[in-house]
């Protein structure tokens, strides 16, 4: 018997970072979204999109730093509006939103395959790159360059505390990438012998500035101080329309158990330790904003969110967002 997903499953699973990567974890509430719609067990479309409320709002509480996760329902959650004031039968209402994820879901995927592709013309013969954390973009864009025979090295950040890095090393070496692991503090020393820093993003605000694992920002300063090219590869899902309003994106702190044991903590009297998951990197240090739409410099953000997301009323964009801070 095929087992019942729920959605509490799913938003247990994105704040326990089972589910990780900002594309991922937005496809993932997408298809917590499908799962609604279709365990709905009323025949009344106002009773599914109470119901949809109720999820997206369980949704909306796991990680508050993702910008693609409000995104991603805020896109489902209008076309249900919409399709809700049609006054339509309840099967083809529910069709609608359950069309309606699958899409974003589909044309999200395509635009890390776009990106890829796009990116890639950035990489050359002869190349050392280094990044930070596991992107689905950054990783689409080595892979496809590697696939033109282009010739390059790359080096990993471990990324603490949750070694997200190590996932990208062992993704870029498994496909022949010429790979090197470091830790996070050893990147102002590997700087001086490379040419270009690429990394992906959780999200990227109205000025340019983006917001990603944390010491990706240490990286960008040792890279600007290098004169290192610094490149950012994210979906235009990942820009934050709520910034526009002044809205801030907050940033999420873990808990310490991630950096020290609780065994250990206790035999250190006093002493609290702080870990935020992300840190913000300024639109001086970022050189070029790459997007499955083309390459932007950080200044054209807001040109994106305009184009992204400017028809959608204010009110309709606070009702589906992250709590600032």
């Amino acid at each position: 018997m095929t087992r019942i997903i729920k959605v509490s499953e799913i938003a247990r699973d994105i704040k326990e970072m089972k589910i990780r990567g900002a594309g991922n974890i937005a496809r993932q509430a997408a298809k917590a979204l499908i799962i609604t719609a279709q365990q709905c067990k009323s025949k009344k479309p106002s009773r599914l999109m109470e119901e949809l409320e109720t999820s997206a709002k369980l949704l909306l509480q796991t990680r508050p730093t993702a910008v693609s996760l409000p995104n991603s329902i805020r896109h489902i959650m209008l076309s249900a509006k919409k399709a809700l004031k049609q006054k339509l039968e309840f099967e083809e209402f529910r069709q609608i939103i359950i069309d309606t994820a699958n899409d974003f879901i589909q044309n999200s995927a395509k635009a890390i395959l776009q990106i890829g592709k796009i990116g890639a013309g950035r990489i050359e013969d002869g190349d050392r790159i280094i990044t930070h954390c596991n992107s689905a973009t950054v990783n689409a864009i080595l892979k496809t360059a590697f696939n033109q025979d282009k010739d390059f090295k790359v080096v990993v950040c471990e990324t603490r505390p949750r070694y997200q890095g190590r996932i990208t090393a062992r993704e870029l070496s498994q496909v022949g990438i010429p790979t090197t692991l470091i830790v996070d503090s050893a990147a102002h020393f590997f700087m001086r012998k490379i040419d270009k820093a690429i990394v992906g993003a959780d999200a990227i605000v109205a000025n340019g500035a983006l917001v990603n694992k944390i010491g990706t920002s240490m990286l960008a300063l040792a890279a600007h101080e290098a004169r290192v090219l610094f490149f950012v590869a994210a979906e235009t899902y990942k820009f934050s329309p709520e910034t526009m309003l002044g809205q801030l994106v907050k940033i999420e702190e873990r808990n310490s158990s991630e950096i020290i044991p609780e065994n250990e903590l206790v035999r250190m009297p006093n002493i609290t330790v702080r870990n935020p998951a992300f840190d913000i990197t300024p639109p001086e240090h970022i050189d070029l904003i790459i997007t499955e739409k083309g390459i932007i410099p950080p200044q054209a953000a807001i040109t994106i969110i305009r184009e992204e997301f400017g028809s959608i009323r204010t009110d309709d964009l606070l009702n589906y967002k992250t709590s600032s801070g």
